[in-house]
């Protein structure tokens, strides 16, 4: 990885245009993503993610606006300080796993021996070398899904695209790819990663865009998007008759699968206010209180749904 000053642009996207015939897959779509954040691309199916990212790559060419990756426009040597993993997996299933990571790194610029070196010591912290030397067709698919995210760092980039990165992974392998993703993230690399796994989005996205039908929806800091969402309301845990509190214009039940009421304050009153309110009754008792924030999943729902009403 080159040293990257952390924050910098490495990709800056400025009203990008793309149709497929009559169909505008993307719409005047601006966004950056920058060196040391995971950067999560949202929406629904369809909606233009795959376009964009294939335009980011040079795969397609935007109808209008411009792309820039590293600074300039995407050339060879660009390309090779990228490791992209799609959602549609491309291993050479007859190939022995060493053979073909080797091959890979060599395509993408590195020398053979340092191929093998890198790859080797991949295979043993993500807990394939005994397979090393098996065939792809040989793995199981959590094992081919390992091995495809090896591939994409094997040549050490400094961007990271990546397509459903857990998709067939079981928690613990999900935790081994995320602990690398954030660990490269953290040396200063960037990683844009599409997802429609939110609560992924919520553990380790530091921004995020969501498009929808080809346009931006929602794009910043994923806690600022989740403020934006906010209810004038409080979620607590505790006991006590919360509809005696001279804040609390009602209190809505948990739902399903949900733990604590939902205090919804009269207008004027702030949290801090009615939390000073509880601390002074020694009748109620809390164990948690914060804000009620929708979950990146509800305010996802919600966004699609008034675009489809729109």
């Amino acid at each position: 990885m080159s040293t990257m000053q952390h924050g910098a642009a490495v990709i800056e996207v400025s009203h990008i245009d793309k149709s497929y015939g009559e169909f505008r897959a993307v719409q005047d779509l601006t966004f950056e993503v920058r060196a040391g954040e995971v950067f999560a691309m949202l929406g629904p199916n369809g909606a233009g993610k795959s376009t964009t990212i294939r335009m980011i790559l040079d795969i397609l060419r935007p109808d209008h606006g411009t792309i820039a990756v590293f600074g300039g426009a995407i050339d060879a040597a660009r390309k090779d300080r990228i490791g992209y993993l799609p959602e549609d997996r491309g291993l050479y299933r007859s190939a022995k796993v060493i053979d073909m990571m080797v091959y890979l790194g060599v395509l993408k610029g590195m020398d053979k021996e340092a191929a093998r070196q890198r790859a080797l010591q991949l295979l043993e912290e993500l807990g394939l070398a005994a397979n090393a030397k098996q065939k792809v067709s040989e793995l199981s698919k959590g094992m081919q899904q390992k091995v495809q995210f090896m591939v994409t760092i094997l040549h050490d980039p400094d961007l990271i695209i990546i397509d459903e990165p857990f998709s067939g992974l079981d928690p613990v392998n999900t935790m081994v790819i995320k602990d690398l993703l954030m660990g490269f993230r953290n040396r200063g690399g960037a990683v844009v990663m599409s997802t429609h796994q939110m609560y992924h989005v919520e553990e380790m996205a530091d921004r995020l865009l969501m498009i929808n039908r080809g346009q931006q929806a929602l794009y910043g800091p994923v806690d600022e998007v989740r403020n934006r969402y906010a209810i004038h309301a409080v979620q607590v845990e505790g006991e006590g008759d919360w509809t005696s509190l001279a804040g609390v214009q009602r209190v809505e039940p948990p739902g399903e699968g949900e733990v604590g009421e939902l205090l919804h304050l009269k207008p004027g009153v702030t949290s801090a206010a009615l939390l000073s309110e509880i601390a002074a009754r020694p009748d109620l008792t809390i164990r948690r209180f914060e804000l009620a924030v929708p979950s990146l999943n509800e305010i996802f729902i919600q966004v699609v749904e008034d675009g489809a009403h729109a």
